[in-house]
């Protein structure tokens, strides 16, 4: 119950590209309400994944960050690249889940609305 959180590998499954090799899950109530929130930045192949969520905040953030609104099949709902400190995403009604990603990542990995993420644990 009070053991490691479990991380994972999250890629592209049209192309491969790796989106986050360390991948953190946020699934408690606390992991979910606390998110990036005190960090400095997000080094690359970082990220975490916020379930459930529709709707992310960046009040308190330091740096901007990439999101991925996903439903239950991680599909891609919405991509939101550079969303800045203090800012407040749309909400997405159909998303189960959020990916955070450091800028740059959605370019780099070819992720768009449409794109299926494929996820395991490491």
């Amino acid at each position: 119950m009070f053991g490691p959180r479990p991380v994972f590998r999250a890629s592209n499954a049209a192309n491969g590209a790796v989106i986050a090799d360390r991948l953190r899950l946020a699934d408690t109530h606390w992991t979910r309400m606390r998110g990036l929130l005190g960090t400095h930045r997000l080094d690359a192949g970082h990220g975490l994944w916020i379930r459930p969520c529709r709707q992310v905040h960046m009040v308190g953030m330091r740096y901007a960050i990439d999101l991925v609104f996903l439903d239950d099949e991680y599909r891609v709902l919405r991509a939101i690249a550079g969303l800045a400190p203090n800012r407040i995403s749309p909400k997405v009604p159909d998303a189960t889940s959020v990916l955070e990603l450091p800028v740059g990542t959605l370019e780099k990995c070819q992720i768009e609305v449409g794109t299926v993420i494929d996820f395991e644990a490491v």
